[in-house]
Formats: C-alpha cells, structure tokens, sequence
C-alpha cells in the first residue's frame, strides 16, 4: 500500500469553508479513480511550532499499489483539483509538500 501524504501552507486569507471545498473535491476522486483505499484531510495539531514552518494542514490517500498512486497523479480531474488547492497556498506550488510511502497491508 502507498501513503500519499501532503502537507500545506494555506495563505492565511483563505477560509474554512474554502479549504473544506477543496478537500471534499479531493474526496470525491476516491470514487473516481481505481486503487483508492482511504483520503483523509487533518488540521496540524502540534505543539512544536517553530518545526511546523506553516504547514497547518495535511490529507493522504492511501493507494492499493504504485499503479493505482501514479493513475492518480495523472488523472485529469486530480490535476484540476491540484491546480485550484495551489492557487490557495503560500507561494504556490512552494507551500505544499508531499511524502509518498510504502506501507504494510
């Protein structure tokens, strides 16, 4: 299984309301593409502050296999959602990080 995990920097004008639109259009691609297990989006609650450097959000998806992760990131519905969350983060694209990790089934 792979974690596809995403840490971001929203600016700070953009509301709740907008970051919960754009993790329910993340959501919605569960649906839509094959190999999509779980996607989750979290606030950062940590207490370490000077190590967060302004990433005070995050989501995965977790993928069956590196077939289903790469379909993803090619999927053109994804790509739309990811271009509208970069319009939303610091700097753009620089405000959003991403981890890809094996995981045990």
């Amino acid at each position: 299984m792979i974690r596809h995990f995403v840490m971001l920097r929203f600016r700070a004008d953009v509301s709740d309301d907008t970051k919960l639109a754009l993790f329910d259009a993340l959501d919605g691609l569960r649906g839509h593409i094959a190999g999509v297990l779980d996607f989750r989006a979290v606030a950062n609650v940590s207490v370490e502050t000077d190590l967060i450097r302004g990433n005070h959000d995050a989501f995965w998806f977790d993928f069956t296999d590196t077939a289903a992760r790469d379909a993803y990131l090619i999927d053109p519905e994804h790509q739309a959602v990811g271009g509208r969350l970069v319009e939303h983060t610091v700097d753009g694209i620089e405000g959003v990080t991403v981890f890809d990790m094996e995981l045990p089934d």
